[in-house]
Order: C-alpha cells, then sequence, then structure tokens
C-alpha cells in the first residue's frame, strides 16, 4: 500500500526511544526525512545512526516553546517544510490520589499537555505560512494515553493532561480544518518496552500483572510500539484524509 509518505518531512518529539523511536523507524522505512528530538544530544544522535535514512537530531526541551521552535526552525532548513508533527511529549512523576503538590502538578501539566500543545502550536504556524497547495496533507499527531480517556486509578495529574490533550486534539481540529491542516490522537494503552515504565512495573511480580492483563484486556496482552508506529503512519498519510479531530485508541480492548 502506498502511504505517500515517501519525501515528506516529519517531526517527532521524544523519539530517542520507545513509541517515539518506533514511529521514527517506521516513518524512515516509508522513505520519509525525518527529525528526532529529544532532551540529550548523544541519546538523539545514537537513535539516529541505529535509524539510518535522512534523520536529524535536535536536543531541546519540548515544554519551553523556544526550544520547541529552534527545533523545527532547524528541522525545516535542513530536510524542508515539515508535513507531519508528532507531539509525544508526556511523563508523570506525580503519586496517585489527590494530595499532590504544586510543584508535581505544574511538572506534570507542563510535561504532558504544555509540550504537546507547544508542538502543535508551533508545527500549525509554520502551516500555515505556505500556500493551500503547499500544505496539502500537511497534519498534526498528538499523543495521549487511554488514562486520558476513562478514569483508570492512574495518577491524577497524568489523567488530567492526557484528557486535554484529546480535547485540545479535537478542538484544534475544528480551528484549522478549513484550512486542510488534519488533526489527530492516539491513545496508546499498555506498551511494553525495554526502558519503559511497564517494565519496571512488571519486573519483579511478572505472573501478577500478567493475569491482571488477561483479565482487563479483550487480546490479553500487552501492546508494542510498532502498533503505535503503524497507527501514526496511517494518521499521517494521504489513506486518512478525511480523518481529523479523532482520538484513536490502541489498547487491545481494554475494559476497565
Amino acid at each position: 500500500m502506498d502511504l505517500g509518505l515517501d519525501g515528506k518531512v516529519v517531526f517527532i518529539a521524544g523519539a530517542s526511544r520507545g513509541i517515539g523511536y518506533a514511529m521514527a523507524e517506521a516513518f524512515v522505512g516509508e522513505g520519509a526525512k525525518v527529525c528526532i528530538t529529544g532532551r540529550t544530544q548523544s541519546t538523539l544522535e545514537e537513535a539516529a545512526e541505529r535509524l539510518g535514512g535522512d534523520v536529524l537530531a535536535v536536543a531541546g526541551d519540548m515544554t519551553r516553546s523556544a526550544d520547541v521552535i529552534k527545533a523545527l526552525d532547524a528541522a525545516e532548513a535542513q530536510l524542508g517544510p515539515i508535513y507531519c508533527a508528532v507531539a509525544n511529549v508526556g511523563i508523570g512523576r506525580a503519586p496517585s490520589g489527590f494530595d499532590v503538590t504544586d510543584e508535581d502538578w505544574d511538572a506534570d501539566v507542563a510535561q504532558n499537555l504544555t509540550g504537546s500543545m507547544f508542538v502543535a502550536r508551533e508545527a500549525v504556524r509554520r502551516m500555515m505560512r505556505r500556500s493551500p497547495e503547499e500544505r496539502e496533507g500537511a497534519n498534526v499527531i498528538m499523543i495521549s494515553s487511554i488514562a486520558g480517556v476513562d478514569a483508570l486509578g492512574t495518577s491524577l495529574t497524568y489523567s488530567a493532561s492526557k484528557a486535554a490533550i484529546n480535547h485540545a486534539g479535537r478542538s484544534l481540529a475544528k480551528f484549522v480544518g478549513p484550512d486542510g491542516i488534519r488533526v489527530n490522537v492516539i491513545a496508546p494503552g499498555n506498551i511494553l518496552f525495554e526502558g519503559g515504565s511497564w517494565e519496571s512495573i512488571i519486573k519483579d511480580r511478572r505472573d501478577v500483572w500478567d493475569k491482571w492483563i488477561e483479565r482487563e484486556v479483550a487480546l490479553q496482552r500487552f501492546g508494542k510500539v510498532e502498533e503505535i508506529a503503524d497507527a501514526a503512519l496511517f494518521l499521517a498519510s494521504k489513506r486518512s484524509a478525511f480523518t481529523t479531530g479523532e482520538v484513536f485508541v490502541v489498547d487491545g480492548g481494554q475494559v476497565k
């Protein structure tokens, strides 16, 4: 199937490992030019070397708009106009429960919501400067979580900010749809990968968590980063040209 991504410029935040890296790998495989970002330049350069292809590594803190602008400027200067921007920004540090400190609240909202919106906003600004013909097919993908779709008992700051991404993505799609720019959100479920949060959670009690997955997830397994990457490829491609303002849940059919 021709996805029409060959030669397109794709900007992916948080791409040195995990879901972000898998997405970068998938886009490179389709012939796209990819800019990967993250906080540490050396880690990004190692990732870029593994990826091969036409990959640019630019370090920056995506919760700072100046860093987002700098990274996007570098991507467009070296690769060309951004076709797809993937806002894969987020992690939670606050504990479960209602009693969250001001510092934890501010940090988690900045990491999970503000950073994603900065990436989306700055990417759209660049897309809007081009003519309708030049920005044809341009789109933004935001990464949230099933924790933002339903109350699953996760950290309050994490779930609230991910829910805000879902709503912000839908709202942004309404604003920019008339200009031909699409915005969609991917809400991953329980994705297991090396160095990820689930690897740390299950390492000492794998049998218990395997039973939980079998009980709560219809497909009775953890998800793979490649399965999130495949969803991103579809949403970025011309095959989803009539799809915008959607939250794509990729969770294996989790029931709670």
